[in-house]
C-alpha cells in the first residue's frame, strides 16, 4: 500500500525527509514525530545549527527521545560539505553532554536505519 503523506501536517525540505516522514507516520512504536523549525537550534563554534527531527518512541512504559540531525542520502560526514560535518560533530558532543538514556542523536538515512541502530531490546 502507497502512503501519501499530507504536506499539510508534515513540512519536509528534501525528497529523503519526505521518504522519512512517511515511514514516521506509518511506524507503529512511533508516538509521536515533529519536522524541526529553523528556529530551533543549538549554538555551535561554527554556527547554529538545527536538527531536523525530534521523535518520541514508544518502548513499553518508556518514552525515548530522539533527534536525527541529516536526513539526507548518506552518513558518511566525509561526503558532506565540512561546515555542515562540522556541525554535526557539535551536535553529537553537544547531545552526548545534556542527554541522558533516554536521548540520543543519531545521523541517519531512514527510520529503518535508525531502529538498526537503536538496542533491540528497547522494540
Amino acid at each position: 500500500m502507497k502512503y501519501m503523506l499530507d504536506t499539510n501536517i508534515c513540512i519536509y525540505d528534501s525528497s529523503i525527509e519526505k521518504d522519512f516522514a512517511m515511514e514516521l507516520e506509518t511506524a507503529q512504536d512511533v508516538l509521536i514525530y515533529v519536522k524541526l523549525p529553523k528556529s530551533f537550534y543549538i549554538e555551535t563554534p561554527i554556527g547554529k545549527y538545527s536538527p531536523d527531527w525530534a521523535i518520541v518512541l514508544n518502548a513499553g512504559e518508556v518514552k525515548h527521545i530522539y533527534f536525527v540531525a541529516e536526513t539526507k542520502g548518506t552518513t558518511d560526514l566525509n561526503q558532506l560539505r565540512t561546515v555542515e560535518s562540522s556541525k554535526i560533530h557539535c551536535a553529537k558532543e553537544h547531545f552526548k553532554t545534556i542527554g541522558k538514556k533516554n536521548l540520543r542523536y543519531e545521523v541517519v538515512k531512514s527510520f529503518e536505519q535508525l531502529r538498526e541502530i537503536l538496542p533491540l531490546e528497547r522494540f
